[in-house]
């Protein structure tokens, strides 16, 4: 499964031209594509990186990638990144590793998003991995009553748990994000319209964000035992949530 993650990532690679500004994925794959793009770095190749959490700008700098941030450059040519589940319409679900908000952050100033994965991620439908939540601590129940609700006007509904931290199930430690915030994984099964989830979702006052990326990915680079799959966007990326 490792060489599968790092076949795609080093399909991706093949896009990444000098003078390019790159959004810097986080997860198992994602390091995969920091590490061989370090070893292009350390051959001759100009680019900088903006990444999408504090482990992968450790591993960027550990890596040798040069970084920035968003606040220092106006877009990103292209992001790389992993899913947890790529649906036929290139629509995700992300945030199994917690960077959800970044990625998206990310992702949505970047011209191209590149996703990559082993062809275990594709699915036909979205909702069997767990859908990611963050939510601000404050006010908690309400905010829960309201995302049931939103989950029930969208026709799906199960069970939601509060994300703790590796180890925390003993202790009780609640997983925090970069951004200081907490998760709520839904189990939906299987998420009937992810558009109209997403748009439901993010309106409400106690989300941050949500894992449902919508119309963000231009491209998949699927790794599988017979090969490469590269599956292109229908539609021109935009209209995203």
């Amino acid at each position: 499964m490792d060489q599968l993650k790092r076949q795609a990532a080093a399909r991706a690679l093949e896009e990444v031209r000098d003078g390019m500004q790159l959004g810097l994925g986080t997860g198992s794959t994602a390091k995969h594509f920091v590490e061989l793009l370090g070893e292009r770095v350390a051959a001759g190749l100009k680019v900088i990186g903006v990444p999408t959490s504090e482990a992968t700008r450790a591993d960027a700098e550990r890596c040798g990638v040069p970084l920035t941030t968003l606040d220092e450059i106006d877009h990103l040519d292209i992001t790389v990144d992993g899913a947890d589940e790529i649906d036929p319409d290139l629509n995700l679900i992300k945030g199994g590793g917690g960077a959800l908000l970044r990625e998206k952050i990310v992702a949505a100033a970047s011209d191209r998003m590149i996703v990559i994965a082993d062809d275990s991620k594709w699915v036909p439908a979205l909702g069997k991995f767990p859908l990611p939540v963050e939510v601000i601590p404050f006010g908690l129940g309400a905010t829960r009553r309201a995302i049931e609700k939103a989950f029930a006007a969208c026709g799906v509904s199960g069970q939601m748990a509060v994300r703790k931290a590796k180890g925390g199930d003993k202790d009780g430690h609640v997983f925090v994000t970069d951004g200081g915030h907490w998760i709520v994984d839904a189990q939906l099964g299987r998420i009937v319209d992810p558009p109209a989830l997403a748009k439901a979702l993010s309106a409400i006052p106690g989300v941050v964000e949500h894992g449902l990326f919508i119309g963000l990915a231009s491209s998949a680079v699927l790794a599988g035992g017979e090969g490469i799959r590269v599956i292109e966007r229908r539609k021109p990326k935009g209209d995203h949530e």
